[in-house]
């Protein structure tokens, strides 16, 4: 039952920030903590691999406060969100015989992720006049969630 809640968690991650889930599963697997060897996914826990998430995901840290960023609900993030929460879930999955299963289930937690991190912030922004602490405090949930979820699968 944890495997699963995990699986949708980093979904739910890769709803708040496409490049976390991602960037979190490769570091989990590059340290051996997610044992990717074998299966599909190998190559999630390559320096390669790795280095190019870490890349993406400052780089999306950075983009997501410049106003001319588009919502995550446009198609492209909608279907990157989709895309990443998928991947995360799938490679969980398939170190553990529940590849499908987690697919479907890390594209389900990114709909989660993505439309209640929407909602969440919104709101936030609105409470506060201002959209950056919003924007903040969404980037330190889904950064410490990724290393909570990641610290589970140790």
């Amino acid at each position: 039952m944890l495997f699963y809640l995990l699986m949708i968690l980093i979904g739910v991650i890769a709803g708040l920030r496409t490049m976390m889930a991602p960037t979190a599963v490769s570091f989990a697997a590059h340290l051996g903590f997610l044992p990717v060897q074998g299966t599909p996914f190998g190559f999630m826990g390559s320096t390669v691999t790795l280095s190019i998430f870490i890349l993406l995901a400052i780089v999306e840290l950075i983009a997501d406060k410049l106003p001319q960023t588009p919502s995550r609900k446009s198609p492209v993030g909608f279907v990157a969100r989709l895309v990443s929460g998928g991947l995360c879930g799938a490679t969980i999955g398939a170190t553990g015989g529940a590849l499908v299963a987690g697919l479907l289930v890390g594209v389900i937690g990114a709909v989660i992720g993505m439309f209640g991190g929407y909602e969440a912030r919104v709101r936030l922004a609105k409470a506060l006049g201002w959209d950056l602490p919003a924007a903040l405090l969404e980037d330190l949930v889904a950064v410490g969630g990724a290393a909570l979820i990641m610290a589970a699968l140790a």
